[in-house]
């Protein structure tokens, strides 16, 4: 903040009053042009959940139609969580990106399991088959704690005095992690546009309280804010006041086309923050294209799909309402004389409700037959009323009908099947049920894939290395760790030449050449000079290009799968790997330079199987072994030589074994002569020494 505004990196100056008054004007105009949409859809959530403002007798007589429908599509649409499969794009043996993509799934598949992704859906679901549209909001939050560098907490360098800012720099990431919120379909604005492409700014609003508030954007912030959503609050209702009580929305608005993001409280015409984008996405929204229902080509306003047979339905209400009273004049009514205080009360007693079966006694049966007798009581018709009730009943069902037609649940109901029928049928009656609903199932597929390939690609950008080793439970070693165990290689090496130089000056020789017996490493470290470095495996998800070419980002089916569909592919994957190997193994004893063909065919198929992703680097490293030593070059056969060649052959060796002996036999004489010599100057040289004594003494 400088002079009363934001310079960003670009050098840009934003002033936040004329910021916040622009928004609030973008914001509103966003809001009148959903304005009906989102007024249909507060009366069909409604409806949904029988919160009708009509809450009379007459009026809860309703047939729940949007319900059932909404609970048969709901299952069908979307049953499970979806799974992130992240493959190599081309399937070539790459083991950097095989690892990277081993890596990168893991990560997502914990995230989607601590952000709860299965409830998220089923929240996009619902708004999505009741509003045409739904929605989620991406967020990377990380905690950080202090390095420890040894300078006390009450030291001033600790905060200000170290050079370069260095204070505020001692901080390591803790924990890291990719947040995906739900946002309701109310919360969501975007600027008017006829594509998707052609949106240039996304808005969700956020419920935040004083203390969340004070915590982002400061006291001050929060003071206005407050105060401002205040004021904008007056037109809510007394539900919507309580339910906001303590808390102020702001919206978090991204514009693409400035390439920032705002922060804005609710009717408030100062920004609260104007800052650069915090991710720096592909497609720079933090959110994936909305899940939509029925749209027209004009405009992304939705149309949700009780609008259809919204009539059909009010008719089917209309119909209960008159069957229900209707019903309730299929009673028994009787007329009778009256003034006759002995026969009247009789008469009554007969016709209470709770009397099955009575003996009434007439004082005066004479005046009861001068009267008629049986005659003198007259019951209401109800025939009548019985078919009017099946003449509704019946229009009803018709209607119901016409809305299974309308929304496709007619044919969901073909597709149930029995347990009698062939599977031919079943199979077609499946295929034939889920016809009218597979635009949606492949919404809902699509929209989730773009959830996981969001959160891959800030996973990819964002996660350090120990985090996505730590997560995914796959470690790697680093480059400086692979450099020292080479170091320590050469190191052993050179010992090993040293050893053999002075066994060679020493007249041993050699066990053999150091260049042809380099020193072994303990498997473990084996292992790891084989593997890719966590160097290179990062460095391929921070290049968003090379990332792009070669890693794919999908999901697989989100509707309800066989339960035996893994294991399933499990045996397809053992069933071809042996049997292949069983046909290969007779080829390649017939004609080994088949075998770097065989290999590859096996790893090319293996590669098609999920499953056979694990044992991939396994058949890779058997299949090169097996590749060399069928390649490799045999020693040609000797020609077997003739009996007077192997005479002459056997000759030759005796000979030079005889030469061999007598130049041994030669060096032993010299030895021993060698020996007598020294023994007989040694003789002399007493000799000499005892003269030299004896003439001393005379």
């Amino acid at each position: 903040m400088e002079d009363e505004t934001t310079v960003l990196e670009g050098g840009q100056h934003w002033d936040p009053a004329k910021v916040g008054a622009h928004w609030q004007q973008e914001l509103e105009r966003a809001q009148r042009y959903f304005k009906s949409w989102h007024d249909r859809c507060v009366k069909i959530e409604k409806i949904y959940l029988d919160q009708q403002a009509d809450q009379t007798s007459a009026a809860k007589r309703r047939f729940p139609m949007l319900w059932a429908n909404t609970a048969v599509l709901q299952p069908a649409v979307y049953a499970r969580v979806p799974q992130p499969v992240v493959e190599r794009r081309f399937k070539d043996a790459e083991p950097v990106a095989r690892i990277a993509s081993e890596i990168v799934e893991r990560n997502l598949a914990y995230t989607g399991d601590e952000a709860d992704l299965d409830s998220i859906m089923r929240a996009v679901r619902d708004d999505f088959l009741l509003c045409a549209r739904g929605t989620v909001w991406l967020r990377y939050e990380a905690d950080f704690e202090p390095l420890d560098m040894g300078v006390a907490p009450s030291d001033p360098a600790a905060e200000n005095g170290l050079p370069g800012g260095l204070g505020a720099a001692l901080e390591t990431i803790a924990d890291e992690r990719v947040c995906i919120d739900y946002v309701h379909w109310s919360d969501f604005l975007h600027s008017p546009a006829r594509r998707w492409k052609d949106v240039t700014w996304v808005a969700r609003r956020v419920p935040m309280s004083g203390e969340e508030m004070e915590k982002r954007f400061g006291r001050e912030a929060m003071a206005s804010g407050a105060a401002q959503a205040a004021g904008a609050r007056k037109g809510e209702s007394q539900a919507e006041r309580a339910e906001n009580e303590g808390r102020t929305h702001v919206w978090e608005i991204w514009c693409k086309s400035e390439n920032y993001t705002i922060w804005i409280a609710d009717g408030s015409p100062v920004a609260l923050e104007v800052s650069e984008p915090p991710l720096e996405l592909t497609h720079f929204w933090p959110c994936p294209r909305p899940a939509y229902g029925t749209m027209s080509t004009s405009s992304l306003i939705p149309v949700p799909d009780y609008v259809y047979y919204q009539q059909q339905c009010d008719e089917i209400d209309l119909l209960t309402r008159r069957i229900n009273k209707l019903t309730d004049q299929l009673r028994l009514k009787v007329f009778y004389p009256s003034g006759d205080g002995a026969i009247s009360p009789a008469i009554e007693k007969a016709m209470r409700p709770d009397n099955d079966m009575v003996m009434v006694p007439i004082p005066e049966w004479a005046a009861f037959t001068d009267k008629g007798g049986s005659k003198a009581v007259v019951t209401l018709p109800i025939d009548e009323v019985q078919k009017v009730i099946v003449a509704c009943m019946a229009a009803r069902k018709q209607l119901i009908e016409d809305v299974y037609q309308i929304s496709g649940i007619s044919d969901i109901v073909r597709g149930d099947t029995q347990a009698s029928e062939t599977a031919t049928a079943q199979r077609i009656k499946s295929q034939w049920g889920s016809i009218r609903i597979r635009d949606r199932q492949a919404e809902l597929a699509r929209f989730a894939r773009d959830i996981i390939r969001l959160a891959g690609e800030i996973i990819c950008d964002q996660f350090q290395p120990e985090t996505l080793m730590l997560v995914s439970g796959i470690k790697l070693p680093s480059m400086a760790e692979k450099q020292q165990v080479q170091m320590q290689l050469q190191q052993m090496q050179m010992a090993a030449g040293q050893a053999a130089m002075r066994a060679q000056q020493m007249g041993q020789p050699a066990q053999a050449p150091p260049a042809m017996a380099p020193p072994e490493l303990p498997p473990q470290l084996q292992r790891m000079m084989g593997q890719p470095t966590i160097d290179e495996v990062v460095q391929l998800l921070r290049n968003d290009s090379i990332r792009g070419f070669q890693i794919d980002i999908e999901t697989d089916s989100t509707i309800e799968p066989d339960e035996d569909a893994e294991k399933q592919r499990r045996m397809e994957f053992v069933q071809m790997v042996g049997g292949f190997i069983q046909q290969a193994g007779a080829m390649a004893q017939q004609n080994p330079m088949l075998v770097p063909v065989m290999v590859e065919t096996l790893l090319f198929a293996a590669r098609g199987f999920r499953a056979g992703r694990q044992l991939e680097s396994t058949l890779e490293q058997v299949g090169a072994q097996l590749s060399q030593a069928a390649t490799a070059p045999k020693p040609e056969p000797q020609p077997q030589p003739s009996p007077a060649e192997m005479l002459k052959l056997k000759t030759a060796e005796v000979k030079a074994g005889a030469e061999q002996r007598k130049a041994d036999l030669g060096v032993a004489q010299a030895e021993i002569e060698h020996r007598a010599m020294l023994e007989q100057a040694r003789g002399e040289a007493a000799a000499q020494a005892i003269d030299q004594m004896r003439a001393s003494y005379q």
